[in-house]
């Protein structure tokens, strides 16, 4: 029987950075229901949004793993 490891995902993300994730997606959820965004556009704006709520609700984005990149404050 194979034993599996579960890697937890260490945040990756600052205040600021979920703030202006989370707001992005508001603007974008706003200009589709009022009408501004339509079509392939929306499509595309929409699922950007989602996993942008999705990454700054969970404090971690994947893209920043391979990069280093961690805009968390050290401490």
């Amino acid at each position: 029987m194979r034993k599996f490891e579960v890697k937890k995902m260490k945040a990756n993300m600052g205040g600021a950075d979920r703030i202006i994730r989370v707001l992005a997606a508001f603007v974008v959820g706003g200009l589709y229901f009022a009408g501004q965004i339509s079509g392939i556009v929306a499509v595309v704006l929409g699922i950007v949004a989602v996993i942008f709520l999705a990454t700054s609700f969970i404090s971690f984005c994947p893209l920043y793993k391979p990069f280093g990149i961690s805009t968390r404050a050290k401490g």
